[in-house]
């Protein structure tokens, strides 16, 4: 088994002058200077979060299991979410999505369980995007009062929020009851008698009608008898599937309980709109915004446009862009440029795999961020299951070096295996070295979904949806983060020793890291330093160093969870020299836990004398 290690030392140089540090007002116009710091985005499953119900049966209706409402995010859930370190919050599923539960005394049709994944429903199903998921309110009937009460309370508790845009595609039966006044709903105006018209929102197989697919492994609602599960879902002709699918019957794996929108993309893969000039990599959003306002463009592009802003108004801070690759990048520059021109600091974060498209959706689609999915994550947890050694994150760093502050960093979200599940780190404590890497290696975003931070291994099968991953179809309760819940308390009151200290390591290095300089300056690899020359160094050790003008960081990683390990880790002359140290001894205090170690630079090279435990972590600055 490779060995794993983990360190963290911060050289702190002397502090800026503190006119620095002041805002700077000019008496004319006011205008202030900001230095930016990191951001920290907690994500919450949202009918997940205020669940204190504890059943977790399989397939367990509403009223078995449980659901979260808004109003659980009180004043004392959100400003414990704050504490912890976080910036923005992003809630997750809220947009009114397709699920299986009668509303119909509201106004609101019911839902036919073979187009819907589980019992509550996919998220990214969504049924009507001018209004909220009415299982997330206590009076359905308000769920827009609520949420937007939910708004209210999160800025006043300094947060800034996030919910979800899903372009790529909708629920199968949208519905949009809620329609602000002359928005007509998608397809409404489609010419449903030709596969594609540049127009129609959606894609359609004349003369086919759409069929419910099938599995010897699958029934709806596990065979619990429904009267609308009957085989059969009225839709005449079939529309594409949301992840492509041209089948009138489709796969029982594709995402059947979705439909495809159209963006002017011919079936052939042409463009059907005008495409950006070249240099537009270049222009600033204004200019993107500009480009577009003269400009024809498909139907869908402006019904999206007009719901991100109708959500805008409301004072939702930014969005999360679903399967943003799946949709042209022309189309987020018309999009994102319009948004920023309301809210020029919204927060847009975007699910892009291909590294082949990152700029393209950075630079000319405008994004501010996107998940470092395919490169960073898959990297440390390769390392950490022992399949690869860490060297090759100084490739990755260096291969994205022009857009690394635009490549979010998380290591569990909805979509994956739990951070502490069997499948992944195994437990949380093996965990705590992946965390430090992936907050202090760029200057990007760090992300953390709600329970890591107590250890939520994923355990439960909610029915549809499979352990390792907490369910996003189902209703369930999420175990370590309910102890943390503490009956509403908020204060962590049922949880282990283990689990309150894995908190306060998650708050210590968060809170750090929004406070850091070097965490938003420049990075250098040191690894070729140290590899096969430093005695101790072993395999699974990474280093690097991070600076400012007003901070040093070096960052040593080793994972392993079974040895201690000790060794003089050598820091290259070329960076003494850029960060101006004389020969001499440097004090270094640990900022997560306070003990002290020493840096020595003797002939212009530093070292720095490591004896650290399994998983363990310093925070280091100098005194």
């Amino acid at each position: 088994m490779k060995k794993l290690l983990l360190l963290v030392l911060i050289l702190g140089a002397i502090s800026a002058p503190a006119q620095n540090k002041k805002k700077k007002v000019s008496k004319s116009n006011k205008k202030v200077t900001v230095v930016e710091k990191k951001k920290v985005v907690y994500q919450v499953f949202t009918r997940l979060f205020g669940n204190q119900n504890t059943t977790n049966k399989p397939w367990g209706t509403i009223e078995e299991n449980g659901v979260g409402k808004f109003n659980d995010f009180t004043d004392k859930a959100l400003t414990e979410i704050k504490n912890l370190g976080v910036t923005h919050i992003w809630y997750t599923g809220v947009p009114h999505h397709a699920l299986v539960n009668d509303y119909t005394s509201i106004g609101i049709s019911n839902d036919d369980p073979e187009v819907v994944k589980g019992r509550a429903g996919s998220p990214y199903a969504v049924k009507d995007y001018y209004n909220v998921n009415p299982d997330l309110a206590v009076n359905p009937a308000k769920r827009l009062e609520e949420f937007e009460a939910l708004i209210a309370r999160t800025h006043k508790n300094g947060l800034k929020l996030l919910i979800d845009i899903v372009p790529n595609h909708i629920a199968r039966k949208y519905d949009g009851k809620s329609n602000p006044k002359g928005v007509r709903d998608f397809g409404a105006d489609d010419n449903v008698n030709v596969e594609y018209a540049r127009d129609n929102n959606f894609y359609y197989i004349p003369g086919q009608a759409f069929q419910v697919p099938t599995s010897d492994n699958y029934r709806p609602l596990n065979g619990e008898k429904n009267p609308l599960i009957d085989g059969k879902f009225d839709e005449n002709p079939a529309k594409w599937t949301g992840n492509g699918s041209r089948l009138a019957k489709p796969d029982i794996n594709d995402w059947y309980e979705t439909v495809k929108v159209n963006y002017g993309i011919r079936p052939d893969g042409s463009k059907d709109f005008p495409e950006l000039p070249a240099g537009y990599d270049k222009k600033s959003y204004k200019e993107h915004f500009a480009f577009w306002k003269d400009k024809n463009v498909p139907s869908s592009w402006i019904k999206f446009r007009d719901i991100a802003l109708y959500w805008t108004a409301k004072g939702v801070d930014g969005f999360r862009y679903d399967m943003a690759e799946m949709v042209p990048y022309e189309f987020w520059s018309y999009m994102n440029s319009a948004i920023k021109m309301k809210n020029p600091h919204a927060f847009l974060l975007a699910e892009v795999y291909n590294p082949n498209e990152y700029r393209n959706y950075i630079q000319l689609g405008k994004m501010d961020y996107l998940y470092d999915k395919v490169e960073t994550y898959d990297h440390l947890k390769d390392v950490i299951q022992g399949k690869k050694i860490p060297d090759g994150l100084s490739e990755i760093q260096k291969g994205m070096a022009d857009i690394e502050h635009h490549m979010l960093h998380f290591l569990d979200n909805h979509d994956e295996q739990r951070l502490a599940s069997p499948e992944f780190a195994g437990t949380p404590e093996k965990g705590k070295p992946l965390m430090v890497v992936s907050t202090t290696l760029s200057s990007a975003p760090t992300m953390v979904y709600f329970g890591q931070e107590v250890g939520e291994a994923g355990n439960e099968n909610g029915g549809f949806g499979t352990r390792s991953r907490t369910s996003i179809f189902d209703y369930v309760g999420v175990p370590s983060h309910q102890r943390w819940m503490n009956g509403g308390k908020f204060d962590g009151g049922q949880l282990s020793k283990d689990e309150k200290d894995l908190r306060d390591f998650y708050k210590r290095l968060l809170n750090f890291s929004i406070k850091s300089d070097a965490l938003m300056g420049k990075f250098k690899e040191i690894q070729s330093d140290n590899r096969d020359v430093t005695n101790g160094y072993d395999p699974g050790i990474y280093s690097f160093v991070r600076w400012s003008a007003n901070e040093k960081l070096i960052i040593v990683a080793n994972f392993s969870w079974v040895s201690n390990s000790s060794f003089g880790l050598k820091i290259p002359s070329d960076v003494i020299a850029t960060w101006k140290l004389k020969d001499g001894e440097y004090p270094l205090v640990d900022q997560l836990y306070g003990s002290t170690t020493y840096l020595k630079v003797e002939n212009g090279v530093g070292n720095v004398k490591v004896s650290i435990g399994a998983s363990e972590s310093f925070v280091l600055k100098l005194q």
